[in-house]
């Protein structure tokens, strides 16, 4: 049993349950009588240590990533641990999953052990329609989003400038004489539709056709990657290009190519996305985007700790791209 369960039951947020268990006056009574009574009918028991502590810092941070396996997320945890630790601070990280009602579970669970603050990383935690989840996070602790944005008096933002980054990489292959660029992306996330937009700016800026069924979604993954190109060969595509919104799918499009006797980047070149350990382990090595993540990282563990700090803290930072090229598109 968590505080989420009690906020569900009470039909509050877990910031009110909180300010509940920690006695605050800033509950209206039949506010504070439901969340009580959601407390003893679930037979909820706060920790006491915890309670003791709600006027003061435990010195902890969480960190929530949805998927540690992915060498982006773990550069990214690595890198925060690093900083709080040298702040001072203790790090609990928490690998979520894509499931909302479990990001939900893990945010409750970071406020039962009372951190400081909590990091997001990447943009999957944004959800389209609804975030009222992270508003509620935020009534507690401060929250600051790496590579995603969300406005809120205590929500802060470090972001890579995807759309720029992805402007770009189509820039620079119609420079190079590509006029058929097809894009191949994995999630609909702030992240990933900021790239989109920025190939289908960057394709309209160098007067190049849009053909949207070279636009292709699949699966996360090298099998993804390697399933998109089998379709793009299917449809007899002409392209000379394909840019992808991660390494990882740019990897999966290179095993196809091998596979069906292409040249990269002779016949067709390969852009991808995140400057990963896969783009210097493949064959070619991986032309790709550094989206900077050392630096999102050490950036936003460095604005939580001023926020925490009492600092005056701008609320959104903007990091530059670079460009990245390899034997895939030299």
């Amino acid at each position: 049993m968590n505080i989420y369960e009690v906020a569900k039951k009470a039909g509050v947020s877990i910031a009110t349950v909180s300010r509940v268990i920690n006695n605050s006056p800033n509950v209206r009574p039949e506010t504070r009588e439901k969340v009580e009574a959601a407390l003893k009918e679930l037979n909820y028991r706060p920790n006491a240590i915890a309670r003791s502590l709600a006027a003061n810092t435990t010195k902890t941070i969480g960190v929530l990533a949805s998927d540690v396996r992915d060498s982006y997320y773990a550069n990214a945890v690595y890198i925060l641990e690093q900083e709080f630790r040298m702040m001072g601070y203790d790090m609990i990280l928490c690998n979520t999953g894509g499931e909302l009602e479990k990001r939900k579970k893990y945010m409750g669970l970071l406020l039962e052990k009372k951190v400081d603050g909590m990091v997001f990383v990447g943009s999957v935690f944004k959800e389209k329609k609804d975030n009222t989840h992270i508003m509620d996070v935020s009534e507690v602790v401060p929250v600051v989003m790496l590579n995603s944005s969300l406005q809120g008096n205590n929500i802060y933002s470090v972001v890579c400038d995807d759309q720029l980054a992805a402007f770009k990489v189509v820039e620079s292959l119609a420079s190079r004489g590509h006029r058929e660029i097809a894009y191949v992306y994995d999630v609909d996330s702030f992240s990933g539709l900021a790239k989109l937009n920025g190939y289908y700016s960057g394709m309209q800026a160098a007067g190049l056709p849009i053909r949207q069924e070279w636009i292709i979604r699949t699966e996360s993954g090298i099998n993804g990657g390697y399933m998109a190109l089998i379709r793009l060969m299917e449809m007899q595509a002409s392209c000379t290009a394909i840019f992808t919104s991660e390494d990882i799918l740019a990897a999966g499009i290179l095993k196809g190519l091998l596979a069906k006797g292409k040249k990269v980047p002779d016949d067709v070149a390969v852009f991808g996305y995140n400057d990963s350990v896969l783009a210097r382990c493949t064959t070619p090595e991986l032309s790709t985007v550094d989206n900077k993540v050392g630096v999102l990282a050490r950036e936003a563990a460095r604005m939580l700790c001023k926020v925490l700090d009492g600092e005056d803290t701008p609320h959104h930072k903007i990091i530059e791209p670079e460009l990245v090229f390899r034997e895939s598109c030299p």
